[in-house]
C-alpha cells in the first residue's frame, strides 16, 4: 500500500470549507435560542459599588441579566485562578468587585432577539469608583505602586533565575562585549472568526457549549470549576474553527455561555443561548502577545567564540496572569538564543498592569526571547568583523549541548545542519544576477537567524495525550473510526490525525473516520499549543492503532483500543539556579531575509524569505509548506506593520481599520520553504512539531537585513515607515 504519512493529501475539511459548508460556531443556529450580549467594564481599573440592572430586567424580550452573585464560584484562569467570571459585588470570591483592565466581563443580558440584548446591556447602570491607573510595567514593580491584586501582596507574578558559571569573570576575559535594550510589541491574533459559541442543555441533561477553542477538555474543567459542577455535568464540542494561534486558549464566551445557558434551565427556561462578538469586542477582550522589555550584555572572545550572556526580561501581563508564567518560562530559555553558552545569568518576571491582557501567541515568549539573542549576535559578528552565518557556526547547540538550565538537549539535534541548509541557498540568491536597480534612494539587505523551539509542555507541566480507535468489519477491516479530542484551528491537524491512524493500520484513508473535538467521546487530548499537537496526537493515535490492531488479531470484533500517550517527564526550574530539564523535544528553524528599504518614505519591504525547518517527517508536506508561509507572513505583520496603541489602558487601535495586518500587497514578494527531515527519535515516524517554528527567528532576520540596507539598527519594532525614518535621522 502507498505510504500516507509523507503524502500531500487534501484535507479532509478543504471542500466544506471553500464552498462554506463548513460551519463555524457564529453560523450555528439552534431552534428557539435566545441572544445574549456581555457588558465589558470599558475602564482599565476601579471597583463596582454596585449594578442596577432594573431598567434592562423590565425591558420588553429580555429572558435574564446575571452578574458576579450569579456565578457559583467566581474565578477561573488556566494557570492559576486570579480572574472573575463577572466583576462585581455579590461575589463568593475576595476582591471579585474590582475591573482591572477594559475587557472585563461585568454582566451579562439574555434577549429574544441580539438587538434587544444589546439595547439592555446599555441600559445597566454600574457605578464605579475609578483606582489608580498602571501602565508601566516597570513602574508595576515598585513597593509604592498601587496593587492590582491586593491579596498577592506585589504586581509581580513569577520571577525565574537561570546562573550557569561565573557570568562577570567571563566578561573579565571577554575580548568583545554588546550591550542592547530591546522592546518588543503587543500583537493582535487577528483570526478570522470573532468569539462566537452557543450554550445550552444536551439531550443527557450536560450543560453543552459549542465553541472556537483550543483544548476542550480544559474548556470543560474551567466551566465545572466556575459553576461548581461534575466534570461529566459539562460537555464542550468544537465545530470548525477560523483560526486560534493562541488568542483561543483562554477563556472568552465558554464560562458565561455555559452560565446562562444553565441558569435558564434552572428558571424553567430550556433555550439555547448564542453569542457573537463584534471586532472591536474580539480585539479589546481577548489577551494580546507580551510585549517585552529585554536588557542584555553579550561578551565573545576574538574569535567569536561565545562566554557570556547575561539578560534581564520583563513581560507584561496586563491585569490577570492567564499563560504569563509559561510564556515567561520559554522566553527565559530562548532569550540567549540557540547556543552554547559557558556563562549565563538570567532574571525574568512577568507582571500585572492595567494594559490589555496578554497570553498565548504562536512561539510563546520566543519571538521575544530570539528578537534580542539575534540582535545579539548580529551586532557581535559586525564588532568582530565576521560573517554573521560564521559566528552561529562557531556557537551553535549540537548533540550533547548544555542548555543555559544546565542539562543537555534531547538527542535530534539538528540545528547545524539547518543553518547550513538556509545559508548555503541564500548565498545562492546573493549570487544570482544583480536585479534592476531601482530609485537611488532605495536600499537593500539580507539579514539571517535562527532558533530552536520546545514541541509539547515545558518545565514539569503535566502531559499526555489520549485516542481511541475503533475496528469494524468481519474478515477484513471494513472501517476504522478514530476518537480523538484534538481542535482543528485550520493547521490541518485533523487530516494528519487520519493520515496517522490509515498508515498505522494499513488502510486507505477513506476507511478512517474521525470523531473529533468533543469531550463526550475524545479523552483528553491536551491543547492544540505549544507545536505538539502532531507529535503527540501521532503518537497516541499510532499507540491506539497498534492495541486496536493486536485485538483485531486475536478476533475481537469490534475491536477497540484506548492508548494515552506519554513523553518523557520535564522538571520546573530550580528557584536559585534554573536547573531543569525544559523539554523533551524541539523543533529547529533558520530563516535568512532580503528587504529593501525606501530612505525617503521609510517603507520596508520584503522581497525574498527563506525558511528552512526540521519538521522531522513532514506528515503532509503540502499542509507544512502552509505552514510555513502563513507563519511568515504574521511574523512580518508582527515585524514591521501591526502597530497596536494603548494609551492609560485604554486601546485606542481596536479595529482592523486602525490595526493594520498584513494584505495580499504587504506579504513577501516570495517565501521558499526548505523542508527538511532530521527523525526525531520519539517522534511519530519522526515527525517534530513546526507550526510555530517559521514564525521565531524572523523578526530579527529583517531587522538584520534593514541594518545591512541602512547601517541602522532597529532595537524596538514594528519597523512603521514613522519608525524607520526617525531611526534614519530623517524626521
Amino acid at each position: 500500500m502507498t505510504k500516507i504519512v509523507g503524502k500531500s493529501v487534501t484535507r479532509l475539511d478543504a471542500a466544506a470549507k471553500v464552498t462554506g459548508e463548513a460551519l463555524y460556531p457564529g453560523d450555528i443556529d439552534l431552534p428557539e435560542q435566545a441572544h445574549m450580549k456581555i457588558l465589558f467594564a470599558g475602564r482599565p481599573h476601579a471597583i463596582i459599588k454596585s449594578i442596577d440592572a432594573s431598567q434592562a430586567e423590565s425591558l420588553p424580550g429580555v429572558l435574564a441579566v446575571f452578574t458576579a452573585k450569579d456565578v457559583p464560584n467566581n474565578e477561573y484562569g488556566l494557570i492559576m485562578p486570579d480572574q472573575p467570571v463577572l466583576c462585581g459585588p455579590g461575589s463568593n470570591k475576595p476582591y471579585a468587585e474590582r475591573v482591572r483592565w477594559i475587557g472585563d466581563q461585568v454582566a451579562i443580558v439574555v434577549a429574544e432577539t441580539e438587538a434587544i440584548a444589546a439595547q439592555a446591556r446599555d441600559l445597566i447602570k454600574v457605578d464605579y469608583e475609578d483606582l489608580p491607573v498602571v501602565t508601566d510595567m516597570l513602574a508595576a514593580m515598585e513597593p509604592d505602586a498601587p496593587l492590582l491584586h491586593p491579596d498577592k501582596g506585589s504586581n509581580v507574578i513569577l520571577r525565574y533565575r537561570v546562573r550557569k558559571g561565573d557570568v562577570e569573570a567571563a566578561f573579565a576575559q571577554s575580548d568583545v562585549i554588546v550591550e542592547g535594550v530591546y522592546d518588543t510589541p503587543m500583537q493582535e491574533h487577528a483570526y478570522l472568526q470573532p468569539e462566537a459559541g452557543l450554550g445550552y442543555i444536551d439531550e443527557e441533561g450536560r450543560v453543552t457549549v459549542i465553541v472556537g477553542g483550543q483544548w476542550t477538555h480544559e474548556d470543560q474543567e474551567q466551566i465545572a470549576h466556575a459553576l461548581n459542577l461534575p466534570l461529566e455535568q459539562v460537555r464542550v464540542i468544537y465545530p470548525a474553527i477560523g483560526g486560534a494561534f493562541g488568542g483561543r486558549e483562554d477563556m472568552s464566551v465558554q464560562i458565561v455561555l455555559a452560565m446562562a445557558a444553565w441558569r435558564l434551565a434552572e428558571r424553567g427556561i430550556n433555550r439555547p443561548v448564542k453569542i457573537i462578538w463584534t471586532r472591536e469586542e474580539s480585539m479589546f477582550a481577548h489577551h494580546k502577545r507580551h510585549p517585552y522589555h529585554i536588557r542584555t550584555r553579550w561578551g565573545a572572545d576574538k574569535t567569536g567564540k561565545l562566554l557570556a550572556a547575561e539578560v534581564e526580561l520583563y513581560a507584561d501581563a496586563g491585569g490577570y496572569a492567564y499563560t504569563s508564567t509559561k510564556v515567561q518560562g520559554n522566553a527565559t530559555l530562548m532569550c540567549t538564543g540557540p547556543y552554547e553558552i559557558p556563562n549565563v545569568k538570567v532574571d525574568s518576571a512577568s507582571i500585572y498592569t492595567n494594559n490589555m491582557v496578554t497570553g498565548a501567541f504562536r512561539g510563546f515568549g520566543g519571538p521575544q526571547g530570539m528578537f534580542a539573542a539575534e540582535q545579539q549576535m548580529n551586532k557581535l559578528a559586525e564588532k568582530l568583523g565576521l560573517d554573521p552565518v560564521e559566528i552561529r557556526r562557531r556557537n551553535l547547540i549540537g548533540e550533547g549541548s548544555i542548555l543555559s538550565v544546565g542539562t543537555p538537549l534531547p538527542k535530534g539535534v539538528s540545528m547545524g545542519p539547518v543553518v547550513e541548509k538556509c545559508a548555503g541557498r541564500m548565498e545562492e540568491l546573493q549570487n544570482r544576477q544583480p536585479a534592476q536597480k531601482s530609485h537611488p534612494a532605495v536600499k537593500r539587505g539580507w539579514g539571517f537567524a535562527c532558533g530552536f523551539k520546545n514541541v509539547g509542555f515545558s518545565f514539569g507541566a503535566p502531559e499526555q495525550c489520549m485516542a481511541t480507535v475503533e475496528l469494524r468489519g468481519n474478515a477484513e477491516i471494513e472501517k476504522a473510526i478514530l476518537y480523538h479530542a484534538g481542535a482543528e484551528v485550520g493547521q490541518g491537524a485533523h487530516t494528519a490525525f487520519v493520515q496517522f491512524a490509515a498508515e498505522t493500520l494499513g488502510l486507505p484513508m477513506e476507511k478512517v473516520e474521525l470523531v473529533a473535538s468533543d469531550t463526550a467521546t475524545s479523552g483528553n487530548s491536551g491543547s492544540v499549543s505549544a507545536s505538539r499537537m502532531t507529535f503527540m496526537a501521532g503518537n497516541a493515535i499510532k499507540g491506539a492503532c497498534e492495541l486496536a490492531l493486536e485485538k483485531w488479531q486475536n478476533e475481537e470484533r469490534p475491536a477497540t483500543a484506548t492508548y494515552q500517550y506519554r513523553p518523557p517527564r520535564t522538571t520546573p526550574m530550580d528557584p536559585e539556579t534554573g536547573k531543569s530539564e525544559p523539554n523533551f523535544a524541539y523543533g529547529y528553524v533558520a530563516e535568512a531575509v532580503e528587504v529593501e528599504v525606501d530612505t525617503e518614505t521609510g517603507q520596508v519591504r520584503l522581497l525574498n524569505v527563506i525558511c528552512a525547518d526540521d519538521v522531522g517527517k513532514a506528515v503532509n508536506p503540502q499542509q507544512v509548506q502552509g505552514q510555513i508561509e502563513g507563519a511568515v507572513v504574521q511574523a512580518a505583520g508582527y515585524a514591521v506593520l501591526e502597530n497596536m496603541i494603548q494609551r492609560d489602558g485604554y486601546l485606542l487601535t481596536d479595529k482592523l481599520s486602525t490595526y493594520l495586518i498584513p494584505t495580499v500587497l504587504d506579504i513577501p514578494e516570495n517565501v521558499e520553504s526548505l523542508i527538511l527531515e532530521y527523525a526525531d527519535p520519539i517522534g511519530p515516524y519522526g515527525a517534530r512539531g513546526m507550526g510555530e517554528m517559521p514564525y521565531l527567528p524572523l523578526t530579527p532576520a529583517i531587522t538584520a537585513a534593514v541594518h545591512a540596507a541602512t547601517g541602522v539598527w532597529f532595537d524596538e519594532f514594528p519597523l512603521t515607515p514613522e519608525r524607520v525614518l526617525r531611526g534614519l535621522g530623517k524626521i
